[in-house]
């Protein structure tokens, strides 16, 4: 019988969630280039896409790509698609990426590399740390900058990117916010309940290309409102 000190240690297990809404010209290239850097790395992964109701071939592609697919029997936002994601998901570590191909899944090492090393609890990928190559919108980046201010000013914790969608965080760190968003706000719940409770809130610089297709489905004033009453909410009674 082996000793104790010989016994293999527990693997860690990781979990990534891609919410899609009529990406079809995108998901089956993120999930493939997803799954060659999972392959790469030394975590058991298990990629989990979630599809909002979408009336594209977005969801038929998805499923010849080897990946669990759930599929929301309505359209009902991003928040829900992440939320019923993390629902499934079994890992101890959690990532979330865009399927539109904003996001490049070849950065994936890069944003778990501070939850690996035991030095963060979320990961948020920033589009405006200044060290790679971004394209967006210059009213997004306003709108960013006035909800990262008001983050700072509740949790003293200083954002540059508080919108992004790229993220790793720990399975600790999840379970205790207790999500309620169901739109493009979630991001922000998320960070605020992370800071608010004391987990270790680390940003690394990830490259950005604005979608060239179609078009995002964020409202800016809609939306930005959403995310507005989501950090106080958050602040309040997360």
């Amino acid at each position: 019988m082996a000793s104790k000190s010989k016994m293999k240690q527990p693997q860690m297990q990781l979990s990534i969630i891609i919410p899609v809404y009529n990406e079809q010209s995108t998901i089956g290239d993120i999930i493939a280039r997803t799954k060659i850097v999972t392959q790469k790395n030394s975590l058991q992964t298990e990629i989990i896409v979630v599809d909002d109701r979408s009336f594209d071939d977005s969801l038929e592609i998805a499923k010849h790509c080897g990946i669990k697919l759930y599929a929301l029997k309505e359209h009902l936002g991003k928040g829900y698609a992440l939320r019923a994601g993390f629902l499934k998901a079994k890992g101890d570590i959690i990532v979330t990426i865009d399927s539109d191909g904003s996001h490049k899944p070849e950065e994936l090492p890069e944003v778990l590399a501070p939850v690996l090393t035991g030095k963060a609890d979320l990961v948020i990928g920033s589009r405006y740390l200044n060290q790679k190559h971004v394209a967006a919108r210059k009213l997004n980046a306003f709108g960013v900058k006035i909800f990262n201010g008001l983050i700072e000013l509740l949790t003293g914790v200083a954002i540059t990117d508080s919108q992004s969608g790229y993220r790793a965080m720990t399975r600790a760190d999840l379970k205790s916010q207790k999500l309620k968003s169901g739109g493009y706000e979630i991001e922000s719940e998320m960070l605020v309940k992370s800071a608010k409770r004391g987990f270790r809130v680390v940003e690394v610089p990830i490259s950005f290309q604005q979608r060239t297709y179609g078009r995002s489905g964020v409202d800016p004033i809609k939306d930005g409102f959403k995310i507005l009453l989501s950090i106080i909410i958050a602040y309040l009674k997360g």
